[in-house]
């Protein structure tokens, strides 16, 4: 995390939050990041999220949360960055997830450029 330009953290909806492993990393990686100077401070931040019937925006706020503390700068989409699945592999089925990460990656990429000019 403390070299890439662009941090994407990931986590299916588990009780309308983030698993108790992806809060372990945002609590700890916001730790280490607040005691080393901001260590995450203008890096580009985005969150996906996968859910089976609800819970997600939740789940989305916390991490883009963590990614607004850092003074991370998060790029938009087409539409939240959720998929929809209940089994292993069903969110590859949800054409506008996938097309909304698509638009997410075109958009992280364009900030990218944007910023290394």
């Amino acid at each position: 995390m403390k070299h890439a330009d662009a941090i994407i953290l990931a986590s299916p909806t588990y009780f309308c939050n983030v698993t108790a492993e992806m809060k372990a990393l945002i609590d700890r990686a916001g730790r280490v990041g607040r005691a080393n100077e901001n260590l995450f401070k203008n890096k580009i931040g985005a969150a996906i999220v996968s859910q089976q019937r609800a819970g997600a925006i939740h789940t989305f706020n916390s991490i883009n949360l963590f990614f607004l503390i850092e003074q991370m700068i998060i790029p938009g989409s087409s539409y939240w960055n959720i998929g929809i699945g209940g089994e292993k592999g069903e969110v590859m089925e949800d054409t506008k997830g996938l097309s909304t990460m698509e638009v997410l990656a075109e958009q992280i990429i364009w900030l990218l450029k944007k910023l290394h000019d």
